[in-house]
């Protein structure tokens, strides 16, 4: 058994986050400047030390110093003696950027086929009408037998479909030329904010994000969102995805010793903003029941109201830092925080959430037998790490020594429904994909095999060798793994869009 995680002390008392209850899910909430990003690290500094892979987007730049050792300034050193608390033995984290727009990070895409008409519906802001006839121009795709891969795919899929919506009346229903339109329009501003560099292959393997390192640490994957948060939808959509993508990959495990991973999702309010109720659904629906696969979710929000009730149940461990009451909302916020959380004779809870100081927090954890714990005013401990942004140089260093460095950097652009529409029938070259010395490099005449989206299709890759990677793969196992990918993924095309179609609208090619 894990040794429980040290989260935060005020004198005697200590609170500890027990792995064994850490995949019941958990909430970070307080207003801004109070320490919910020291919070944060410290947390997944804690779940990487006993060897569990974490996730999180650093939407303000200055998660990323996590990757280097921590240093005691004059003004930590002045705070830890106000408190009462021990320097912490300072130490970097293994780390791994990953970036949309592939510039500060690994690139990170799915193909439009996986993200599927639900999700891509939410990102284009679409309304009932305008993503029901999405969900047509995906059928007939399907139905046509033409791969949905980048963005260029389903603008040329939906023109066709537009420029012969009568030839698809009788067999799919009215099509309007609106509805197309407003698609299109919808496709032309994504390209415009850069998401057309979210689409495409080689796609995100979702088993890269669950590697160790050589002492065993969980590697902590940073998602540079800095940018990204110009374009919230694109965010909340990713992260949606990515949820998406673990609860059909991982096989149910149950309760273990320590969670598979950990994702914290921050500016969770953008999640559940304007979500119609179908997707509402589908989430409440993934969040109670990706716990029995192992995966703890945390989402970091600065208000509890923003999160969904039916979600909110769900979320067994409490981290609350201080709440302004300044609005009838910040009023309601605060007693909805202090009727949630288990009471403290000793403490007035409705008070003190808002006298918290910086880094202060009230704390409840579930227990031994998954019942809250009794609320207590902690100090939340400091990370071993730096806190703030690294440097350019620092950035690149990471980057060049990644496990997954040169996996993902080159794009690859095979023979898809724009080609075959357009009339260009003959697949071109794939460009190889690149990894450095010793890398997993590709024959530059094999064709080329979508990145592995896991799930059941995933599952065959794992057959000949899959699995949570420490290494780099080699050259006769990523053919092997790619070959098989590919395989499975066309023939069980139709099978799996009809059995996982109702996991967030995702769906494998």
């Amino acid at each position: 058994m894990p040794e429980p995680i040290l989260i935060a002390q005020h004198g005697a008392h200590q609170s500890f986050l027990l792995p064994d209850k850490a995949n019941r899910h958990g909430l970070i909430t307080g207003a801004t400047g109070t320490g919910k990003t020291v919070t944060l690290q410290t947390m997944a500094e804690g779940f990487s030390r006993i060897g569990v892979p974490v996730f999180m987007a650093d939407v303000k730049g200055d998660l990323t110093g996590i990757s280097q050792a921590g240093t005691l300034s004059p003004k930590l050193a002045t705070v830890l003696a106000e408190r009462g608390l021990t320097p912490p033995v300072f130490a970097a984290s293994p780390t791994t950027l990953w970036d949309v727009f592939g510039t500060a990070g690994h690139p990170v895409r799915a193909t439009v086929s996986d993200l599927g008409p639900l999700l891509l519906a939410r990102m284009l802001n679409l309304n009932e009408t305008q993503a029901g006839v999405l969900q047509l121009v995906f059928k007939i795709a399907d139905d046509d037998g033409l791969l949905l891969l980048d963005l260029k795919d389903l603008r040329a899929m939906c023109q066709m479909v537009g420029d012969n919506a009568s030839d698809f009346t009788t067999e799919y229903g009215n099509i309007s030329a609106a509805s197309v339109g407003a698609i299109q329009r919808g496709l032309m501003q994504i390209e415009a904010q850069g998401g057309d560099r979210f689409f495409g292959e080689p796609m995100l393997n979702i088993e890269d994000f669950m590697q160790t390192d050589a002492q065993g640490r969980g590697m902590i994957n940073v998602l540079v969102a800095d940018q990204l948060m110009n374009s919230p939808r694109l965010y909340a959509t990713f992260l949606l995805w990515m949820l998406s993508e673990l609860f059909e990959t991982l096989p149910e495990v149950g309760d273990l010793d320590k969670p598979k991973m950990v994702f914290f999702f921050d500016e969770a309010h953008l999640l559940f903003a304007d979500a119609p109720k179908v997707l509402l659904e589908r989430i409440e629906l993934v969040v109670r029941l990706v716990r029995s696969k192992g995966v703890g979710i945390y989402f970091v929000t600065q208000n509890p109201l923003d999160v969904p009730d039916s979600v909110l149940a769900q979320l067994g461990n409490r981290v609350q830092h201080a709440l302004r009451a300044f609005t009838p909302r910040d009023q309601k916020a605060v007693k909805a925080a202090a009727d949630t959380m288990r009471p403290n004779p000793a403490l007035d809870i409705n008070t003190a959430i808002t006298e918290l100081a910086m880094g202060e927090a009230l704390v409840s954890f579930l227990d031994e037998k998954g019942r809250p714990g009794i609320t207590e005013r902690v100090y939340v401990l400091p990370p071993a790490s730096q806190l703030g942004a690294i440097t350019p140089a620092q950035r690149s260093a990471l980057m060049a020594n990644s496990l997954v460095a040169g996996v993902y950097e080159k794009t690859i652009d095979r023979a898809s429904a724009f080609e075959k529409i357009k009339g260009q029938t003959q697949q071109q070259p794939a460009q190889p994909i690149t990894t450095g010395s010793n890398a997993n490099q590709t024959d530059g005449n094999a064709a080329p095999a979508p990145a592995a989206g896991g799930g059941f299709l995933g599952s065959i890759g794992d057959l000949f060798g899959g699995g949570v990677r420490r290494t780099r793969a080699s050259v006769g196992e990523q053919l092997f793994k790619s070959a098989a990918s590919a395989i499975g993924r066309e023939v069980g095309r139709q099978i799996i869009r009809g059995v996982l179609g109702s996991i967030l609208g995702g769906s494998r090619r």
